[in-house]
């Protein structure tokens, strides 16, 4: 009997040993990661409205700097602790300091300083928790919520205006947006000051029959608390949105028409340089967008566009101002691929500016000499940047070198930073001319280790290919081997992915993620882009909707399989992994894959589309009401008896996600559970979406160490 316990205790003293060298292991790999995935900064840069020059945050400072000769002069000595800061066209500066999260881009701050003149005003020092902090057009007042109010802050008197007074925690939001907003069409400032800074329009969120979520936070606390919030579920309540305008100068508060409609969506609100105030209105299906003009004395409706399936969520880009009449508008319906038109407020679309089976990304800048923007022109795993005349003709080509190209403009688009990389070139920055794209200087270039491993040839790079499935359908990919790779050996395969709807993974950019670092483990990492991910053309982002998850899963099992024929690898050792819908897809995978992969790694995912958020799970999947079959029949929750006995399934969620709930997770695990599976799954206490604010690097130290023991 001794001697069995003796032998027993050894064994799992071996194993222990075992699991801490293989942990180890995973650490030294995150290292490298991280090393490779370093990007140099020029600090927080802000384009000052001259378009002469920009500001930046070094240190305790806030420097003005010329693009032209680089010359800095100190703005402000700004101290610690500044989490964001604007500067208005008058020159004022506004610094937030002490920030402190809400959600994705929300946060409250513990202080607010407008610089005028060289004097530094304290904003409301009386009001806690303000955000959304906003400066008017002039430069003299300061617009910003607390607890669901707005205020304004006249700097030359240093008194405080409250605009409104019913706002109430999960019934009345005025100004600043509620979850579904602020997630899905990514903005939280609700409310814009009129070029003459004398009105506010404001949006108000009556979510007060929208479902409550309660989400329990434990934050190391004897007895754990209840989070409660208004998250609306596809299918479900929305918040009822109004639009308002306060008058400064008045005191009065008018509603303005929005439509007879209350179940629609009010995404973007501004004013034209003309003074005249402007929204966006979309359709609870989002098959209908309009850009409505208020006048005294009529609405119009400058701008319509419509989809029999969807019109992707528009955000404030979308439209942009050029003048008093005319407007660009970046729209894919018309020829199934993103282009800009010329508009005018009251002629209509005018023209054409673009055209070709490629997309424009982004406009950065308009105005009559122009337009600027960034598209796919050089292949869509690419960035460029362009300009192009109003009569769609004299276009040029900006920006050099061949990958992606991220731009930050400045004001009047005389100059541009660009940070330009790509698969096998980390990032350098610098600054360029901004109407013939010529080198001005290089702002930062080798000073960051990505470049030390590169030059070495440490960091395993990414070779892109095309794959073509079964099925006819051709998929871009990129697959990343070992540095010793020998086509005469069997190495084991991860695949990576996100696969979500118009979403892109297969890029020409230096950005290592961690399944990366595998390949030093003698590992091969490989990702495609299956049906519906985007920057293809419409129709091929389109063809996944009201039935996520089936296409998608087909282009991924295939991938495995095509790895699995090759003669270099070992097809018992392919896993795949993903995160959030990347965590559904990598959940499916394992689920319809009869065995195909030996390890799945699923974060954060959905397991039904019942459970997750009205926008965004309507635009791709339809009403629930409508279309059942789309939310259910491709649930992984309907699929957990197929889970094959050699596939290892690792399930992980934060508690504290408010995003992707962890009830979702939950239910997987009861469903597997029930049907006696096995499988592992982690939980991280309080921890959000992306792994915060303390686990990002636990958790893929985690996913390093499972992959290295069981694939």
């Amino acid at each position: 009997m001794n001697r069995l316990l003796t032998t027993l205790f050894a064994l799992c003293l071996s194993a222990t040993l075992s699991a801490q060298s293989t942990f180890e292991r995973a650490n030294a790999l995150y290292d490298h990661y991280e090393r490779w995935n370093i990007v140099p900064t020029t600090g927080m840069v802000v384009p000052m409205a001259d378009g002469k020059h920009y500001t930046r945050l070094t240190g305790e400072r806030i420097e003005q700097i010329a693009y032209a000769d680089n010359t800095s002069t100190e703005l402000y000595r700004a101290g610690k602790g500044v989490s964001d800061y604007t500067v208005a066209p008058n020159g004022s500066i506004l610094v937030s300091y002490g920030a402190h999260p809400i959600y994705r881009h929300s946060f409250w701050v513990d202080r607010l300083v407008c610089v005028v003149e060289g004097e530094a005003v304290e904003v409301s020092p009386e009001i806690p928790e303000k955000r959304d902090a906003l400066l008017s057009p002039d430069g003299k007042k300061v617009l910003f919520s607390s607890r669901n109010d707005l205020y304004v802050f006249d700097l030359n008197e240093k008194k405080t205006l409250r605009l409104t007074e019913d706002g109430a925690w999960n019934q009345i939001i005025n100004g600043t947006t509620d979850w579904v907003y602020e997630e899905e069409f990514g903005f939280t400032k609700g409310f814009a000051f009129s070029p003459d800074s004398q009105k506010v329009a404001f949006l108000r969120f009556d979510e007060s029959e929208v479902p409550l979520f309660e989400m329990m936070r434990f934050d190391g606390t004897l007895y754990n608390q209840a989070y409660t919030f208004k998250y609306p579920k596809a299918g479900d309540k929305n918040s009822v949105v109004t639009l308002w305008v306060y008058d400064l100068m008045t005191g009065t508060k008018s509603r303005i028409d929005t439509g007879a409609e209350e179940d629609q969506y009010l995404p973007n609100v501004g004013w034209t340089p003309a003074g005249e105030l402007f929204f966006y209105r979309v359709d609870r299906r989002q098959r209908l967008f309009e850009v409505v003009v208020d006048r005294p004395d009529e609405q119009r409706v400058i701008y319509s566009e419509s989809s029999p399936r969807y019109v992707e969520r528009p955000i404030g880009e979308v439209v942009r101002f050029i003048d008093r009449d005319r407007f660009i508008v970046r729209e894919e319906t018309t020829t199934g691929w993103w282009h800009l038109y010329l508009h005018s407020i009251e002629k209509g679309r005018l023209k054409p500016l673009t055209s070709g089976e490629w997309e424009v990304v982004s406009v950065l800048h308009a105005d009559k000499g122009g337009v600027w923007y960034t598209s796919t022109e050089q292949g869509s795993t690419r960035r460029d940047l362009y300009r192009i005349n109003l009569k769609g003709t004299g276009k040029i080509r900006l920006t050099q070198g061949e990958g992606w190209h991220a731009i930050l403009p400045s004001a009047d688009m005389s100059y541009f930073i660009d940070s330009y990389s790509s698969a096998t070139q980390p990032t350098q920055i610098t600054l360029r001319e901004g109407n013939k794209g010529e080198l001005v200087r290089t702002l930062s270039q080798g000073e960051s280790p990505a470049y030390e491993a590169s030059a070495s040839g440490k960091v395993p790079t990414r070779e892109f290919f095309s794959f073509r499935t079964e099925r006819g359908d051709e998929l871009n990919a990129w697959v990343v081997k070992p540095l010793d790779f020998d086509s005469t050996r069997r190495y084991p395969v991860l695949l990576t992915q996100y696969s979500g709807p118009g979403s892109q993974e297969v890029t020409d950019r230096w950005r290592p993620d961690w399944t990366e670092a595998l390949a030093l483990e003698g590992y091969i990492v490989a990702c495609v882009d299956a049906r519906g991910t985007g920057f293809r053309g419409e129709a091929f982002k389109k063809q996944t909707y009201g039935d996520l998850g089936r296409r998608e899963v087909e282009d991924q099992l295939s991938f495995a399989r095509f790895w699995g024929a090759q003669p270099y690898v070992n097809k018992d050792r392919i896993g795949i992994y993903g995160w959030s819908y990347g965590g559904f897809m990598s959940l499916s995978c394992a689920l319809k894959g009869h065995g195909l992969f030996k390890i799945a790694i699923s974060v954060a995912p959905v397991t039904s589309w019942r459970y997750y958020d009205s926008v965004y799970t309507e635009t791709y999947n339809g009403l629930p009401q409508e279309f059942p079959a789309g939310y259910d029949e491709n649930s992984p929750l309907n699929f957990e008896e197929k889970l094959s006995p050699r596939t290892r399934l690792l399930l992980i969620h934060g508690s504290g996600d408010d995003n992707v709930h962890v009830q979702n997770t939950m239910e997987m695990a009861r469903r597997l559970n029930r049907d006696g599976a096995n499988y592992e799954m982690m939980i991280y206490p309080d921890q959000n979406h992306s792994m915060m604010p303390d686990d990002r690097r636990n958790v893929r130290v985690k996913m390093l160490d499972y992959t290295l023991r069981n694939l």
